[in-house]
């Protein structure tokens, strides 16, 4: 779990960098802003969950990629749904209302895909000690 955290620590820092950056530098829609850097930082965890939370797992196989991305892919749904929720919704906008809304949506996703990831995602391999 500890090595999940740093993981998924450093796509959080990914994700509220690249979402910062562009709702409030680049004035992007909020919708676009969240899902861009939630797709970002997926692509940044896959790379630190197959290489240091979970390299004593099976060896990377399609199957492992396709379920990684069609649960991430999950993941960014629920998590962009939370968001339009605080944001619209709530009307947690403005600087401090948005990265609440983002945060509070990265909290509820993250435990998702942290059941998933380890239970379906990266098995351990059966042939291992």
């Amino acid at each position: 779990m500890a090595r999940f955290g740093v993981v998924g620590g450093s796509g959080v820092a990914v994700n509220f960098l690249v979402f910062n950056l562009a709702l409030h530098g680049m004035k992007w829609a909020p919708m676009a802003a969240t899902v861009l850097a939630s797709v970002i930082a997926m692509g940044t965890n896959y790379i630190g969950f197959r290489c240091y939370a979970y390299r004593d797992r099976a060896s990377r196989t399609r199957r492992q990629i396709a379920l990684f991305f069609a649960f991430s892919g999950l993941g960014v749904v629920m998590e962009s749904v939370l968001f339009y929720v605080g944001y619209h919704g709530l009307g947690m906008s403005g600087p401090i209302g948005s990265n609440l809304a983002k945060a509070l949506s990265i909290v509820l996703a993250s435990a998702f895909r942290f059941l998933v990831y380890r239970t379906w995602v990266f098995q351990h391999d059966a042939r291992r000690g």
